[in-house]
């Protein structure tokens, strides 16, 4: 079985892409490091469609830090720290649950949850 480590930075992010019209599993299944690619159980990162299988799929919304915040590992505030984000870094968001946002920050090429009061566009 392959691995990859970031099938993000394969994915279509050009702005303004026509949207694919069909989708084809094929080949062997690799893994999926969820720290860099947005990929749980239930929802993935609409762009990684071609690459990985799951019963939901998000567009990113994107969104602007507001305040210096923590991108965590889990939606857990004691869980494993990925990152340190900043005011002003792009966050793009998949899921709003209660108090946090799970999402991707494109500079760092992390997925992760952010508290989603430091987002701005977040209703």
């Amino acid at each position: 079985m392959k691995s990859s480590d970031n099938l993000w930075e394969k994915a279509s992010l050009a702005p303004g892409a026509p949207p694919r019209k069909s989708f084809a599993l094929t080949g062997h299944s690799v893994a999926i490091d969820p720290r860099h690619n947005a990929v749980r159980p239930d929802l993935a990162d609409v762009r990684l469609a071609e690459y990985v299988f799951a019963p939901h799929y998000a567009a990113p919304m994107p969104c602007v830090v507001t305040r210096d915040v923590v991108l965590h590992l889990t939606s857990s505030a004691d869980s494993a720290v990925l990152a340190e984000l900043q005011a002003g870094d792009a966050f793009e968001c998949l899921e709003v649950l209660r108090e946090v946002a799970w999402g991707v920050s494109p500079d760092r090429r992390l997925a992760g949850y952010v508290d989603r009061d430091a987002l701005d566009q977040i209703k």
